[in-house]
């Protein structure tokens, strides 16, 4: 997910796959590229490229295109270090293994051991097998079950879900002052960010940067995942936003089911919800983003993704009024032509045995599984503009 970034000093020039093969044999000594292509990556904050040498083995550049690029990078490496031979050989998935770094200047670029697989785009995820939609929904439940000392121990960030809610209306407030985001999702974002209902959930080990290009994928398998820049403690509908985004409902249902079924603790009910708020919020903060760092055509390309949704979002609710006009002149319609309509119908409640495990108070109804607590409708799914990866760093 974007989270706002600026770059006030970015690159103007781009590194080219042989300009980065030149800088990966000065940080992995006796590395001889013979052949070397470009990698999908944040482009807007990366350079990256994929290296063949005359072993037949590959490797993987990323070299920053600014500073906090390459602070980005440096804390992956820590990430990584985390990863103990211990955890790794649980995890269904390999992570990248480190072989070298060099520094230039205020840059440090990082040279990674070839993971096997390769990218899909999400319309390929999407149209994939059930055995991929599987794969998929393991993974993303293997990683919030990592165990919480791993983001602690290397202190990186931990937010209890109170504290991420509030993290989400800081940003709200700071996408306002631009005076660029439509009234329509201003006033939805608050009033989803208001709902304290949709925040309950259990805070785990999330990825925090996860999307199809972080993906590899081989033979229906989940290879590996890369781009471990942004692990924290928080809200797990973070690592789902980028499905959500897609709007692939299908594809979203299955991972989500294999998921649950993977997961040692049930989700909480209102994690897809959360994560379609998430995907529309991460706009307004690629368009902070762009205003930061005073790029007029990414600032323009953002003020039209968001007005795109805000209109999708206007659309749905005049056709949601206009089906509960409709619903309603209906049943005004049949209590007119029959009198008996109205009349409340006789309910009879359980018997509590002498235990009193058949009664059920509000608290014991909100904890249930898939519990829907109305208060909620503040957010709904719709469809999103996807980020391209260049934009969600």
């Amino acid at each position: 997910m974007a989270t706002g970034r600026t770059q006030s000093t970015v690159e103007s020039v781009r590194r080219t796959p042989l300009e980065l093969a030149a800088i990966a044999t000065a940080a992995v000594p006796g590395l001889a590229p013979t052949a070397a292509a470009y990698s999908p990556d944040d482009d807007a904050d990366f350079d990256s490229a994929l290296l063949l040498d005359a072993e037949g083995k590959r490797w993987r550049v990323r070299s920053p295109r600014h500073p906090e690029a390459s602070t980005r990078l440096e804390t992956e490496f820590m990430v990584l270090r985390a990863f103990a031979p211990a955890i790794r050989a649980e995890l269904p998935f390999h992570v990248p293994t480190i072989a070298g770094t060099v520094r230039q200047g205020a840059l440090t670029t990082f040279v990674y051991a070839h993971l096997q697989g390769s990218t899909l785009s999400i319309e390929e995820l999407s149209a994939g097998t059930p055995e991929l939609a599987r794969e998929v929904g393991t993974a993303l439940a293997a990683i919030h079950d990592l165990p919480l000392t791993l983001v602690i121990n290397a202190d990186l960030p931990s937010y209890s879900a109170n504290e991420f809610r509030q993290r989400k209306l800081n940003e709200l407030d700071q996408a306002a002052t631009t005076g660029k985001i439509p009234a329509t999702l201003l006033r939805r974002w608050e009033h989803a960010l208001e709902d304290v209902a949709l925040w309950r959930f259990n805070p785990s080990v999330v990825h925090g940067d996860l999307h199809e290009d972080n993906l590899m994928v081989q033979d229906d398998t989940v290879t590996a995942l890369t781009g471990w820049t942004d692990l924290r403690i928080g809200d797990p509908a973070d690592d789902f936003a980028w499905l959500v985004a897609s709007n692939e409902a299908s594809f979203v249902e299955a991972v989500l089911r294999n998921y649950t079924e993977a997961r040692r603790d049930a989700p909480d009910a209102h994690l897809i919800r959360r994560a379609a708020l998430l995907a529309e919020f991460a706009l307004a903060q690629y368009l902070v983003k762009a205003v930061a760092a005073g790029h007029q055509s990414m600032t323009a390309e953002a003020e039209s993704m968001l007005q795109s949704l805000a209109d999708d979002i206007d659309e749905q609710m005049r056709r949601d009024k206009e089906a509960a006009e409709a619903a309603e002149n209906e049943a005004a319609e049949l209590r007119a032509s029959d009198p008996t309509m109205g009349v409340p119908a006789v309910s009879v409640a359980a018997i509590p045995d002498a235990t009193g495990s058949a009664s059920s108070s509000d608290e014991d109804t909100e904890a249930a599984p898939g519990y829907d607590d109305t208060s909620t409708a503040a957010i709904s799914v719709v469809n999103v503009t996807p980020l391209r990866a260049a934009e969600r760093s």
